[in-house]
């Protein structure tokens, strides 16, 4: 396998295996320090990169603080919280909406409807949206709890998306990415440090987290800015349709979760609908 194909492929599995890493984390510490602890490490290993310490015009930096909130402190805090209620496997499902979500906020704030084809890849994509959280949400107050987390953390992901996308072709995607993830640190440490503190750690929680901080939160989003300075924004997105494949097989198989045929459809559903919309755009 050559390596652009690896660039492709990398991040979506490690963004798909987070989800695992998360319930992973949580048997050791509570939600808060698990979001605190993962911006740190990613923080952390984002510093080791060079190009991360390009300059970033003070004029920017409001929008930078609107990443740290919009992309970091708010998303990843809303997850942990939501796999408190639902699986994993179905947390990572629901992130292959996405796309989705990100195209009905850019359609939004350009206040222009989307093309004829993209409009009907997001009303596919939303139906199977709908599928894959119906039986979650018929399990009770808990459970619809947690989706609505997690929906809201897509919507967040959405508008992020949106702010980002003027700052990294300014930037870059890495020196972007680090400056946010630093106000997201400062943002989440309140409650963050003292889930830490309260922490019970155990040998896989620790490496789940130290592997959801070091690839889910810095590495697989450099080799996804690499991906998309070799390929294109466009092409490189489609690494997002790996999230909830992985993330489904790893809920089933390591934390043998159960997820109901109905979700297994309505994934495939959207993840059709996202391909769709990718396919009108490119045209």
């Amino acid at each position: 396998m050559n390596t652009g194909r690896l660039l492709l492929i990398i991040p979506g599995l490690i963004w798909g295996a987070s989800f695992l890493f998360i319930a992973e984390g949580l048997r050791a510490v509570d939600p808060e320090g698990v979001t605190f602890f993962r911006i740190c490490i990613g923080f952390l290993t984002l510093a080791l990169f060079p190009s991360a310490r390009k300059p970033v015009a003070r004029a920017d930096w409001g929008s930078v603080v609107w990443l740290g909130i919009l992309w970091f402190a708010f998303p990843l805090s809303m997850f942990p919280f939501a796999e408190q209620r639902v699986s994993s496997a179905l947390t990572g499902m629901l992130n292959g909406a996405n796309p989705l979500f990100a195209t009905l906020v850019a359609s939004l704030v350009a206040r222009r409807a989307p093309s004829s084809g993209v409009t009907a890849g997001l009303a596919v994509g939303l139906a199977g949206t709908v599928l894959i959280a119906l039986p979650a949400m018929n399990e009770g107050h808990s459970s619809a709890i947690g989706i609505g987390m997690i929906l809201a953390a897509l919507v967040s992901y959405g508008i992020a998306l949106t702010i980002a996308r003027a700052l990294q072709l300014k930037y870059g995607s890495v020196p972007v990415i680090w400056r946010a993830q630093a106000v997201g640190l400062i943002l989440t440490a309140p409650l963050g440090i003292p889930d830490l503190r309260a922490a019970h750690w155990t040998l896989v929680p620790l490496l789940s987290l130290l592997a959801l901080g070091a690839f889910g939160t810095a590495i697989a989003n450099a080799l996804m800015a690499s991906a998309a300075g070799r390929f294109g924004a466009a092409r490189a997105s489609g690494t997002t349709f790996l999230i909830p494949v992985v993330a489904l097989v790893l809920g089933v198989v390591v934390r043998d979760e159960q997820v109901a045929l109905l979700s297994v459809v309505g994934g495939l559903i959207c993840l059709s609908g996202a391909w769709l919309m990718k396919r009108a755009s490119s045209h």
